[in-house]
Formats: structure tokens, sequence, C-alpha cells
């Protein structure tokens, strides 16, 4: 029971005396609204096209070089995909966060 209590108490000061980097040594210059660009809206929709048309195939039927042509296409253009945006990434540090403030509240 000691060892949990000074675990606990180890964590939370660690935790209480970690270095954040200050406000003041960023500058955060205001920007303009983003716009999504056609072209890109259009490339997005070209790729998921293709997406669908790799998923809809009969694989069984292609040799071992073809599939991993196959997979090395979908790797590339869900990198595409990801580069373009619409992923949210949040830090272990950050979900942790938000599930304990949606247990108290």
């Amino acid at each position: 029971m000691k060892k949990i209590a000074l675990s606990l108490m180890t964590i939370g000061l660690l935790l209480a005396f970690y270095p954040y980097q200050s406000k003041a040594a960023t500058v955060v210059t205001p920007s303009s609204s983003v716009v999504s660009k056609p072209a890109d809206s259009e490339k997005t929709k070209v790729l998921l096209n293709r997406l669908n048309e790799i998923n809809a195939m009969d694989k069984s039927n292609l040799k071992v070089r073809e599939k991993r042509n196959l997979r090395k296409e979908v790797l590339t253009i869900k990198n595409e995909l990801k580069e373009a945006g619409g992923y949210i990434y949040i830090s272990g540090l950050g979900l942790l966060l938000i599930i304990l403030l949606i247990i108290l509240l």
C-alpha cells in the first residue's frame, strides 16, 4: 500500500513540474479562413474512386507481384489523402484528459 501511494505521489510531482513551453516564445499570426481548392476536392474524389475500385477487385486471380503493386498503390493513395487533410490527431495525454473530463462532468 505504501508503494502505491509513493508511486502516485511521485507521478503527481513529475506531472506537476513538467516543463511547458511558454506561450510568449511562440508568435501566432492570425490567418484567414481556409478555403478548400476545387482541384484538391476533385483530386480526392479521383483517389477515393480508385480506392473503391481496388477494394472491389477480385484479387484471388492476381499474381503476387500484382498484389504487391496494388498494396503499394493503396499506401501511396492513403498517404496523399492524409497529406490533403481531413484527419485530426489527438495526443495520448490529450485523449486521457478528455476522457477524465467526460468522466468527471
